[in-house]
Parts: structure tokens; sequence; C-alpha cells
């Protein structure tokens, strides 16, 4: 029993320790030792923009206006707008859009935002895709800083940087925190070869590397990089093309979108079967480490908990690793119980830490259940 709690405890401290430190110190190291830069240019290919939504009235007018205030030649530029059977006056307010580059795309049966993009890169002229969501505002610059990363013959997409504003709750500045971190990483795998996914609110692509979306694919900003991947073509990422959006201030919020972005990545090992496979997968060790791993988590925080508790007798050093692990759950549960306590760094650290693996936890239970991946 104590050689079995042995190994508990140390492959699930290794594997964390692997998850959260050790694949980012590793990419890190790769983009110092062995860079590999992006050859930009000021190019200006003609770009289709592509946007799916359902019912998002109180956003389509503003983003449309931010769309028309993007810094690149007008008459190089067309926006679809597919409507994912709107309940809303949302296909009203493109129809009467002024600027002659939008097509509305109207779908009565509302089927998924994974078939509505198939059908709108399906009507797309353009060289390159821009796809972006209807809630967030692009940086002025944004689309001239990603197409100038696809000069370079070697780059097939590449995603900007999602900006998180109005960051007001400590729930809030948890997620910041984590969302810079997240960032670094790609950041990290973009200048040593490919990101793993992208940001949905912002990533341009060459349309002839499109595959087309299996239905009910909730991660497209995971599975169309990995295909682009899969056919020999990097996946950047580009810091200065900027995307804003407003972050939950509550868990609760939070939760739910949260939840089906990380039960689309069981979805995606089931749909694509192929991403599991180093020999078909050419990013196999990034997407394990950087996806699939990040699932296990809550499950090897645990099995540390309770491998450490078995061992806490043997040597002190399980019962500092378990006093840690105690101390760590008194912070979350002060930081629930007295919010003011929660502004304090460690807190909100731990905070986020705790509501990422709560939800990974809960994400396998809702694929299991497979109710409702297929919709927004």
């Amino acid at each position: 029993m104590t050689m079995i709690a042995w190994l508990a405890c140390w492959g699930s401290f290794f594997l964390l320790a692997h998850i959260f430190v050790g694949y980012p110190l590793l990419v890190w190291m790769q983009a110092i030792l062995h860079p590999r830069p992006v050859d930009k240019q000021p190019v200006t290919p003609t770009v289709s923009v592509v946007i799916a939504v359902h019912d998002g009235n109180r956003y389509i007018r503003g983003k449309l206006r931010n769309l028309a205030a993007l810094d690149y030649p007008a008459h190089l530029v067309e926006i679809i707008v597919a409507c994912d059977g709107c309940t809303d006056v949302t296909p009203a307010l493109v129809r009467h859009c002024r600027d002659p580059r939008v097509r509305l795309l109207k779908f009565d049966v509302r089927r998924g935002k994974a078939a509505c993009l198939n059908d709108a890169v399906a009507a797309a002229t353009g060289d390159v895709l821009l796809l972006t969501d209807v809630r967030q505002k692009l940086s002025p610059m944004a689309l001239r800083e990603l197409v100038a990363n696809l000069a370079d013959g070697r780059v097939g997409a590449v995603g900007g940087e999602l900006h998180l504003e109005n960051v007001r709750t400590g729930f809030a500045k948890g997620v910041d925190a984590y969302w810079r971190y997240e960032k670094l990483i790609r950041q990290s795998e973009s200048q040593s070869g490919s990101t793993i996914g992208v940001s949905g609110a912002i990533y341009a692509m060459r349309r002839d590397l499109w595959e087309g979306l299996p239905q009910g694919t909730v991660l497209d900003d995971v599975l169309v990089p990995m295909q682009v991947a899969a056919h020999g073509y990097r996946v950047v990422f580009e810091p200065k093309a900027l995307a804003w959006d407003q972050p939950s201030q509550e868990p609760v919020a939070e939760s739910r979108r949260k939840i089906r972005t990380l039960a689309g990545n069981y979805q995606l090992a089931q749909l694509a079967p192929w991403l599991l496979s180093p020999w078909r997968n050419p990013l196999w060790f990034r997407f394990v480490s950087h996806k699939l791993l990040r699932l296990a988590a809550p499950w090897l925080v645990l099995l540390l908990t309770l491998s450490t508790a078995a061992l806490f007798t043997r040597s002190p050093l399980y019962a500092l690793m378990f006093s840690g692990l105690v101390a760590a759950a008194l912070m979350v549960a002060a930081g629930k119980l007295l919010p003011p306590f929660g502004r304090w760094l460690p807190v909100r650290l731990a905070l986020a830490f705790y509501y990422l693996n709560l939800f990974a936890a809960q994400a396998l239970f809702a694929f299991a259940r497979k109710r409702g991946l297929h919709l927004w």
C-alpha cells in the first residue's frame, strides 16, 4: 500500500509540475535557444471577414462599425455575417447596414457555430479569412498585423491577442492573471514553432487551408489551427493584433462558458482522433501537454492530496506537502468567504487555480452527458 501511495504521490506531483511549470519553461527555453522568427511583410491580400452569430443584436452594430474602422484597404475586404437561427433583430440590423461589403447569410434553423462557419467560408472569396466573434472589438491595425505574418510562406494561420478590460473583482483579476500566463505560453510556442490553438475572437488563415469543421465542433479555434499545422504550416501568435473583451466578474458567470470550452477538448478527441496520434499530429507533444493534461489536473491534485495524507507520517517531506495543500485550500475558502481577503495576490492566484480545476472536473461530466455542446 505504501508503494502505491508513493507512486501516486510522485506521479501526480511530476505531472502537475510538467503541466503548469515544466512545459511552459520548456517552450520558453526553445524560443530562446532555437527561435523561429516570422518574415513579416506589409502585404494586403483580399480578406473575407467571417462572423457567426446567434441573437447578437446587442453587439452587431458596434461590431460592424468596428470592422469598418479597420486600417485596411476597404475594396479588399468583404464581411460575411452568418446568422444561426436568430430569434432577435440581428438579421434585420445586418441587412440594413449601409456598408456594401457586408453580406448576410441567414439560416432559419439553429445548427451551431461550426455549420455556420463552414457555409460562410464556402461563400467567401478572399485569399485570407479573418474569423472573429461578434462581441469583441478589434484594434484598427489588427488585420494588417495578422496578414503581415501570412507573407511568410511557412505560416498558415495566425492568432491575435485577447485583452481583458474592466477587470474589477478579485475573481476577474485572477482570470486576467491566468490569461496573461496563458498568453506567455502561446508566445513561446509561436516563437519556437507553432501555437496550440488561437483566440476565437481574432485569428486569420489562408482560405485554401480551410478543411471544414465536423458538425457540432465547439473549439474551432483549436481544431482549425491543428488542421493547418497538419498540412505542414506554422500557426503563430501576433501580440500586436488586439481584440478587447470583458471578463466575467464572478465565478457563476464564467462557469458555463469555461465548462463548455473545456468539455470541447474532450470532444476534439472524439471528432478528430488523429490529434491523439504522435505519427499523424506534428504538434502531438504540445497538444497533450498544453490541452489534454490540463483536463487531468483536478484529478491529479486530488490524487496528490490523498497520497500525501497516506504518507503523512512516513517523512517530514510528505507532511510538508500535505500541509501546503491544506494551506492552499484554506486560502481558497478564505477568499470565497471573505471577498476583501481575495484581493491579496496569493489568494487571487489560488482562487483562479481552484476554479480552473473545478471547471475542468465539471467539464468531464458535462461531456459525458453530451448536453448542448454543439450549440453556442
